[in-house]
């Protein structure tokens, strides 16, 4: 899974692990990521958006498809 927001472009940050008694390792921050459906271009795609432009309202979310008439 792609680790970039496409909106944004938010990506992995880097870090260090630092133990209790101060040793570091190198790790990586990942984005939270989410895999939704978008309105772009007058149509329905599948993007990788971050949370945050998510609940900023920088995406438009398309409907969630209905599978028949289920009651």
């Amino acid at each position: 899974m792609s680790r970039v927001c496409s909106v944004c472009g938010k990506g992995p940050g880097v870090g260090n692990t630092v133990s209790h008694a101060n040793n570091k390792s190198r790790r990586r921050f990942m984005a939270n990521v989410q895999k939704i459906r978008v309105f772009e271009n007058g149509g329905v795609r599948r993007k990788y958006v971050c949370t945050r432009c998510i609940r900023s309202g920088f995406v438009k979310k398309a409907p969630v498809k209905s599978f028949g008439n289920i009651e």
